[in-house]
């Protein structure tokens, strides 16, 4: 028998003997990896059918093999580059075992000794895959490529506005027949709320004012002229189409600049103009569609600003361009402002810290204004409307939704004191409607006005409680938001919510209806029903691989395994601009719930984070 490749193989890559042969190590590693797949599954009851079956049989041949390729590469360096690698594979890790089991069983059983310990043996088998994966290198284009784009482009400047406008009226066109079948628009979530604010003139800080004098602006105008309210919601779509294939096609013209190829262009074009997600909110009412516009340019501008900050800030118009997305992107979601506020911060500190002196001066007076400018903007539009500015709920969601689990699954263990202290800002029937995976029922009837006159109290009992019952406050932050972070998350959170026209079942991918005033009048009815399907029946999920393209938490993932390669090569000139977008990530799972339409920007920012890993 010929026993080469054992000797081989019983080898690493500093020529040592070890005392376990690599196919040894190679098996116990994908024997591991079997033993704990189950626990990133959401499977219920009997688990004969996976771990008594021929399958688990060829699932440990075939992770042993993966494994025994992987190490057979040898891995080269110092223990710090095992660093990295381990903590994202410990965070995923653990991010798979709780999404799986906040989805089977509504908690995580922080208790549970089997739990933990399949988290240890997935964190071994992903620390070896994640660093072989991250080893890899993606070479870029060579100089003579790079020289012949440049010179291309050069040549092609003076129809550069040609070339943008026809790319935009593409993606437009790619649009209308989906407009056509949803006629007037997805007029939905906040829609009916903001434009009642523009009709009663009784505004709120609770939506930004600026879209809502956008959307209602232009409803009511073409309300009031031709007395149709389909009408007006017609021509706000139309337009939000027309500013987001006119971003999307600056974001293409941005990366044909850079030296793409056209062919890969015009595959990110019918991804923009075809993709069912970014179709949805591309012609929904929400703000979730401008808000991701700004995100994009707003990353181009960074790019340009870490990759060369002298050239950025010599070519003209780039401040300007920074300046206004990231004022629009913060005038439009409130909490891309608290995440540009951080980025900011952390920008000036890493800058300083690195001597980048260009960056550090001149990007620090640039966010200042943006700062100061959203200030003044905010504040005018405030004053002027006469807005009410008092409510705290939005900020409070979590702590709210954790004294409300506390509340509804153990009450028996608060005092009567807590208890009625609790009620003061939350009343007994708000609480009790407490469901798990959103905080809308609840958080509506927080009394702003009570607790607006002494927060530290409420804050004091938000604290005792949250050291009395840690995993129930884990347990309510957790529902709420594992759905950005668990891939395998179903979007549900409004089962069994009646609306205007249907009432949510099995999906609340997206909302789908024209919520009145507006009435939807259906020109392509089949495309309409492709659509209603993709929103509110499990439709996608149900074409394996496929479906993952429609998941937030997998397209994160993605964003965090190539933002840990480009950490991993020190190439932080790629990694620092999309700071921001993990920045925007972490407001979102302290929100009220996990939705599609508050992270659009993972979709729209992909193609981007692929560009600068692989330089097409």
């Amino acid at each position: 028998m010929n026993l080469q490749w054992w000797q081989k193989a019983d080898k690493t890559a500093y020529g040592r003997k070890e005392k376990l042969p690599l196919p040894v190590t190679a098996g116990l590693l994908g024997l591991g990896f079997v033993w704990a797949a189950p626990a990133m599954l959401t499977t219920e009851g009997d688990t004969l059918w996976y771990s008594n079956s021929l399958f688990s049989v060829l699932l440990w041949l075939a992770a042993s093999f993966c494994f025994y390729t992987i190490c057979n590469k040898g891995f080269e360096g110092s223990y710090k580059k095992w660093i990295l690698p381990g903590a994202f594979s410990l965070l995923f890790s653990v991010c798979m075992v709780f999404g799986a089991q906040l989805e089977s069983k509504g908690s995580v059983p922080f208790t549970d000794g089997g739990m933990w310990l399949c988290i240890l043996l997935l964190w071994g088998c992903f620390t070896v895959v994640v660093r072989f994966v991250w080893e890899l290198q993606f070479n870029s284009r060579n100089v003579e490529e790079k020289q012949s784009a440049t010179e291309e482009i050069a040549s092609e400047k003076k129809s550069g506005f040609l070339h943008g406008f026809w790319t935009a009226l593409a993606i437009f066109i790619c649009y209308v027949p989906v407009f056509l079948a949803v006629y007037p628009g997805f007029f939905v979530y906040d829609a009916q709320d903001e434009l009642m604010q523009v009709i009663t003139r009784n505004f709120s800080t609770h939506h930004p004012l600026l879209h809502v004098l956008m959307l209602g602006g232009i409803i009511q105008l073409v309300y009031k002229i031709t007395g149709s309210y389909n009408l007006g919601i017609a021509c706000y779509t139309l337009f939000q189409m027309a500013v987001l294939s006119g971003v999307f096609a600056y974001a293409i013209h941005c990366l044909k600049k850079e030296g793409m190829k056209k062919s890969v262009r015009i595959g990110i074009a019918l991804y923009f103009g075809l993709f069912p997600t970014i179709v949805m909110f591309s012609l929904c009412s929400a703000k979730d569609g401008l808000f991701t516009a700004m995100v994009l340019i707003l990353t181009f501008m960074l790019r340009k600003l870490f990759c060369g900050p002298k050239e950025f800030f010599g070519e003209k118009g780039n401040v300007a361009l920074l300046i206004l997305s990231a004022m629009g992107m913060s005038l439009l979601r409130h909490n891309g402002f608290y995440a540009l506020l951080v980025f900011a911060l952390l920008s000036a500190v890493t800058c300083k810290l690195t001597g980048t002196s260009v960056v550090w001066k001149k990007g620090l007076v640039t966010f200042a204004v943006i700062l100061a400018g959203y200030f003044l903007v905010n504040g005018a539009m405030t004053m002027i409307l006469s807005a009410d500015d008092s409510e705290n709920q939005e900020l409070l969601t979590v702590p709210i939704m954790q004294m409300a689990r506390v509340y509804a699954y153990e009450q028996d263990t608060l005092s009567e004191e807590d208890k009625q202290t609790l009620n003061e800002i939350l009343p007994h029937d708000a609480l009790m409607r407490y469901t798990p995976k959103i905080s809308d029922g609840v958080k509506i009837d927080f009394n702003n006005e009570i607790y607006s006159q002494n927060p530290s109290k409420y804050l004091k009992l938000w604290a005792k409680l949250g050291a009395e019952h840690p995993f129930a406050y884990l347990n309510a932050w957790f529902m709420t938001s594992y759905g950005f972070w668990y891939p395998d998350a179903v979007i549900d959170v409004y089962r069994g919510n009646s609306v205007f026209t249907f009432t949510y079942g099995d999906s609340s991918y997206f909302g789908f209806e024209t919520e009145q005033p507006g009435e939807r009048q259906s020109k392509l009815p089949l495309v309409q029903e492709a659509y209603r399907r993709l929103s509110l029946e499990l439709a996608q999920q149900k074409a394996s691989v496929l479906s993952m393209l429609f998941s937030p938490g997998f397209l994160f993932w993605v964003m965090m395994l190539i933002l840990g390669q480009f950490a991993y090569h020190r190439k932080w000139e790629k990694l620092l601009p999309y700071g921001f977008a993990v920045l925007l990530w972490l407001t979102v799972i302290l929100g009220p719930t996990y939705l599609v339409r508050y992270v659009v920007f993972l979709w729209v920012l992909m193609p981007l984070l692929v560009w600068d890993l692989f330089d097409i």
